[in-house]
């Protein structure tokens, strides 16, 4: 399944490259909400609340009234969960939340963030750089693999977002044997990101049993939606 990408940063959609060079920047909002309108599942990414620097929260809940989306980006309490939630998200996902500094994960947080909003609404985020998790935006990393953190995690989440930062936005496409080896690691719901490119790769990746994130190539109108 095709998941398509709104990624938000100073009130607009943009695609940036591995998360840290800005490479396209749109307003026009309307035009991508129709065009996203016929996907079961639309992922909302709010960067400037992962990066803490402010937060795009009247959009994410603008447009989460309109998609059925798994909202992003800042997530770090109950609180924020369930507001973000109450304003029309299906699903949060929480990366940073999960994993505390030391390079543990957060089993206590997310038991008790799946006793109050339920199992079914949580994604959990596990974006690595270098084959470590990365945090705080992808700012900082963890000494923690994916190897690692999933098992733990298995519990409290009905899905792992799991974002190749290395190639995001680079049009490289993601490492397919990569989305093999975390498919044996959970019976829960895989999807991958960063750096897919084509309609033959997100066939590849389905037939793996994991659903893909896309952005630029939506973006940069390599990939038709």
């Amino acid at each position: 399944m095709l998941i398509p990408s709104i990624d938000l940063l100073g009130g607009r959609i943009v695609q940036l490259v591995q998360g840290e060079k800005l490479r396209l920047a749109f307003d026009d909002f309307e035009y991508w909400i129709e065009k996203f309108s016929k996907y079961p599942l639309v992922q909302l990414i709010d960067l400037d609340a992962a990066m803490r620097q402010g937060d795009n929260s009247a959009l994410v809940a603008q447009i989460a009234k309109r998609l059925p989306c798994q909202a992003g980006g800042g997530i770090h309490t109950i609180e924020r969960a369930q507001q973000v939630l109450d304003a029309g998200a299906q699903r949060v996902i929480l990366g940073s939340a999960l994993f505390s500094a030391e390079g543990a994960v957060n089993t206590t947080f997310a038991a008790e963030l799946a006793a109050v909003v339920g199992i079914r609404r949580i994604v959990a985020g596990i974006d690595t750089k270098n084959g470590r998790i990365a945090v705080k935006g992808w700012k900082a990393q963890v000494e923690l693999t994916p190897d690692d953190a999933i098992p733990q995690l298995e519990p409290y989440a009905a899905a792992f977002l799991y974002t190749h930062v290395d190639g995001e936005g680079l049009l490289r496409g993601f490492p397919i044997e990569t989305a093999a080896r975390l498919r044996k690691l959970t019976q829960r719901q895989l999807i991958v990101a960063g750096g897919i490119r084509s309609q033959q790769e997100i066939d590849r990746l389905d037939a793996l049993g994991a659903d893909a994130v896309v952005g630029m190539a939506v973006y940069t109108e390599q990939l038709a939606v």
